[in-house]
């Protein structure tokens, strides 16, 4: 046991021994190659290098090509190059083997390159870095557009062909499958028509309001796929390919059908909106009413009565019976006007709302200008034309037979004592002074209008539109190429007027539009037959055309105009017109538009024109 003992410790000492002494003996052995190996790396390094600096003596190497980048060429070129690293990073398989291969060609580049250049080839390279350096960047820059660009049409096409693919595959199969389901025999419960009806009930809920590929669920796909398999189904029970075109075919008769029906009654409904009295507008008119009843004959007395037949003045007409169309286009023309106390306002109106009208500028007066309210029932003569004529028209739209409509045509009756005037439709807000109007030369012209005569605007309007030009009464006195007018701003010269004796003609006009059909419903082709060839065209920037269209107007011309005109069915007044168009949002005046409430009465009319709420 001693023995054993012994003879171990001997071996773990020798073992030792030996791993001290070898090392020891390698390092003393390998010195001697490791110096030779080194001094022969060095030999052969500057033999390479002394070569390499014959190569460029004898050749006359160039140094390398200086490129200048902007900050956009440079992301340009960062984003290009991490997709090449992407792809490289791809083709290697890893990050480790990329780097060995840049250290590679790291290693291969520095055994070609020289260390060290002399003077004079520095002298040379520098001579040709600017040419070279405008010549590399128009280069570079047309190359890295080019590459940026193919690469991101590479990376972008194929989202935006195909991202609603799913979806309307899915809406097709719907189709399909409704198609399938209208061919079986009427009562039929069998199990493909069980689930045929189970299948469109989960796609319809699947796809519901989705517009992309994306919008669509997991469980929408599982659909999908089970629908696929139905119709499968479905093309082995019925698989007559002229029945399912036909019944294709149907189906897209009515669905046309019906797209067309609804057009028309949103139309219809358009137009009898446009028609109607707000809730709001009507409490107003009520309340305005009241009040002015409980006032004596003496307090019901506008101020300045005796200054509105004074020809010096600016005469300034509405024909209206809304409230609040009134008092805009008062309110905005006095405050928009340099001297508002030589204007004097006429607001006629029938003898419904005459007490709220006069009620309303009684509690709201405008400032230094006059206003005079008057009705419809002190113009005797018009009131027995408007029953013979007018009544008797056949017209959906009561605006069009309006006696306040056809007033136009009597002013220089209604104001006997005037010689110039401006009359407004109601649907107008002024935003600009208009005292430039009374200095135009009319040439002899009767009335003052601006144009419709160009294509492509909601405004646009041709004679044989509204003119029946199959006539012969008609075709021998006006042309159908005419350049057409709008009311809603107008300047009229009532001198002119009685010369040419126009009330007369307008009356002769109206008679023989009403035995025969020369004309459609309304004021404006009557207007256009009776002042034919005695309009003299204003300049657009009086009078905006446009507004209260469903296209709308556009935003040109819209500050620069005088007179701001909603022609459309849209006013501003009603709940279809609110916060439609552009102009809401660009003056005072055409904010009282948008601001109105129709919920509460004589709240929005007072906080219109600044004066306190009713508490």
């Amino acid at each position: 046991m001693k023995k054993f003992r012994r003879w171990q410790r001997i071996l773990l000492f020798s073992l030792l021994c030996l791993t001290v002494l070898a090392p020891i003996l390698f390092v003393s052995v390998g010195r001697k190659e490791l110096i030779s190996d080194l001094s022969t790396l060095r030999y052969r390094r500057d033999s390479v290098q002394l070569n390499a600096i014959e190569q460029e003596e004898g050749e006359g190497l160039k140094g390398p090509k200086l490129v200048v980048y902007d900050e956009k060429e440079l992301d340009s070129r960062v984003s290009y190059s991490a997709s090449e690293e992407n792809n490289d990073s791809k083709k290697y398989g890893n990050v480790g083997e990329i780097d060995q291969v840049s250290k590679r060609s790291q290693r291969a580049g520095s055994m070609s390159i020289p260390f060290e250049r002399t003077n004079h080839e520095s002298r040379e390279e520098n001579q040709q870095i600017p040419q070279e350096t405008v010549t590399s960047r128009s280069e570079a820059k047309g190359q890295s557009n080019q590459t940026t660009a193919q690469h991101d049409q590479n990376m972008r096409s194929p989202v935006r062909r195909f991202t609603d693919e799913k979806v309307k595959q899915m809406k097709d199969d719907l189709i399909r499958a409704k198609a399938y389901l209208s061919m079986t025999p009427p009562g039929s419960n069998s199990h493909l028509v069980k689930e045929l009806r189970l299948r469109i009930k989960e796609s319809e809920r699947a796809v519901g309001a989705a517009n992309k590929d994306s919008d669509l669920s997991r469980s929408a796909l599982q659909k999908k796929r089970s629908l696929e398999v139905t119709l499968s189904k479905a093309s082995h029970v019925f698989p007559d390919c002229s029945a399912m075109a036909l019944k294709l075919r149907a189906m897209t008769y009515n669905a046309e059908e019906q797209v067309r029906a609804q057009k028309n009654q949103a139309s219809y409904l358009v137009q009898l909106s446009g028609r109607t009295t707000p809730k709001g507008l009507h409490c107003l008119s009520m309340r305005l009413t009241a009040e002015y009843f409980a006032l004596s004959p003496e307090e019901r007395q506008l101020p300045n009565q005796q200054r509105v037949h004074d020809a010096d003045l600016y005469h300034y007409a509405v024909f209206s019976d809304n409230v609040l169309a009134c008092a805009v286009v008062v309110n905005s023309t006095v405050s928009s006007a340099m001297e508002p106390e030589k204007i004097v306002f006429h607001v006629v109106t029938d003898s419904l709302n005459l007490p709220a009208i006069s009620m309303w500028f009684l509690l709201n007066p405008p400032g230094k200008a006059t206003i005079q309210i008057q009705s419809l029932v002190d113009f005797k003569g018009l009131s027995a034309i408007y029953n013979s004529t007018l009544k008797q028209q056949n017209s959906r739209d009561s605006r069009y037979t309006s006696a306040l409509n056809h007033l136009r045509f009597y002013l220089p009756d209604v104001f006997p004592q005037l010689n110039k005037i401006v009359l407004f439709d109601h649907d107008v807000a002024v935003q600009k002074d208009l005292a430039g109007l009374w200095s135009l030369n009319m040439k002899g012209k009767v009335i003052g209008a601006v144009d419709t005569c160009r294509e492509g605007e909601p405004s646009f309007r041709r004679m044989d539109t509204l003119i029946n030009f199959s006539d012969p009464f008609v075709i021998k006195r006006f042309d159908a190429k005419a350049c057409t007018w709008a009311f809603g701003m107008n300047l009229f010269d009532l001198q002119e007027w009685r010369r040419h004796k126009l009330t007369a003609l307008y009356n002769k006009y109206l008679q023989l539009g009403y035995r025969r059909q020369l004309w459609k419903a309304g004021s404006l082709p009557l207007g256009w037959a009776t002042f034919y060839n005695r309009t003299v065209i204003l300049d657009r920037r009086w009078h905006k055309l446009g507004l209260g269209h469903e296209a709308g107007a556009g935003p040109d011309g819209v500050e620069q105009a005088a007179v701001l005109h909603y022609d459309g069915v849209m006013k501003p007044w009603l709940d279809i017109g609110n916060g439609r168009d552009l102009t809401c949002s660009l003056d005072s005046f055409t904010n009282f538009f948008c601001k109105v409430p129709n919920t509460f009465c004589l709240k929005c009319g007072s906080n219109l024109l600044g004066a306190e709420p009713e508490r």
